[in-house]
């Protein structure tokens, strides 16, 4: 049996993972609207990104948590203050990670919403010994310090840019998750493995070179790959050329130096 309940998905961190608390028959809640939650660092403000909806366990993958409640006027000023002050730390902690002189970028702080600690994430290439600086940290805000490192696609969130379409990146605006991305997805699709035109402003491979790539391994299944050699009505052919688009394969003879093409239906025949 499927078991199904009504549920928010919920924004905590700016622009992270879509996160679903269960909420109880007849509360409502509207998109933007702010909640309280248990996070992974405790008490945080979230903010409802997905009005209520019915939910299935196998769906999200997780036991749902439940909606603490809903931010009451006095909350809300708690958590203006939260935001301010983290604001304040974040440029302490820029201050302090300069004069220790730490190969790391500080992306974001947040309090949880008790106060009870307080949040850095960052980036880095590699691993750093931050021991001394949350020892500084800790003596100024009195408060327990949390570090989180994050990886480049990560940063590309908090702090946004431009792709090579021309327009906001995409895990700056609505990709919430990343998904695997490997050279198979941009050799599927016919491009030119040239780094500077198959990676993003983070250096990694492009998040949309996933987007197409369905519609391409459907198409292209059967379908022999450019560069390799295939027997065609008894004689030998070199794949030159395959057009996805056209649905023809461009075949050359060295032998009879004769350039045919040949509809795609040709190959998913003899599937």
């Amino acid at each position: 049996m499927e078991l199904k309940a009504r549920a928010v998905g919920v924004e905590i961190i700016p622009k992270g993972k879509i996160i679903y608390y269960s909420v109880p028959n007849g509360d409502d809640y509207k998109k933007g609207d702010l909640v309280l939650v248990m996070g992974d660092f405790g008490l945080e403000v979230g903010r409802v990104l997905i009005p209520v909806r019915e939910v299935s366990i196998d769906e999200v993958g997780y036991e749902l948590k439940a909606v603490i409640k809903k931010l009451a006027e006095e909350d809300i000023e708690q958590y203006k203050k939260n935001v301010e002050d983290a604001w304040k730390a974040f440029q302490i902690c820029k201050q302090k990670i300069k004069e220790h002189g730490l190969p790391m970028k500080l992306l974001h702080a947040r309090y949880t919403f008790d106060r009870s600690r307080l949040i850095f994430f960052f980036s880095a290439e590699g691993r750093v010994d931050f021991r001394e600086l949350v020892r500084d940290l800790a003596k100024i805000f009195k408060t327990r310090i949390e570090l989180r490192q994050v990886g480049v696609r990560d940063e590309m969130k908090f702090f946004g840019g431009l792709g090579l379409c021309g327009l906001p990146t995409c895990c700056s605006t609505f990709l919430r998750e990343f998904s695997s991305i490997t050279l198979k997805h941009a050799k599927k699709q016919q491009m030119m493995i040239n780094p500077a035109k198959i990676s993003g402003p983070c250096r990694r491979l492009l998040c949309c070179l996933i987007y197409e790539y369905d519609f391409y391994e459907k198409e292209l299944k059967g379908i022999p790959d450019e560069g390799s050699t295939i027997t065609y009505e008894g004689k030998r052919y070199k794949v030159v050329n395959v057009n996805v688009f056209l649905k023809t394969v461009t075949l050359f003879s060295d032998q009879e130096g004769e350039m045919i093409k040949v509809p795609f239906d040709h190959f998913k025949k003899e599937e």
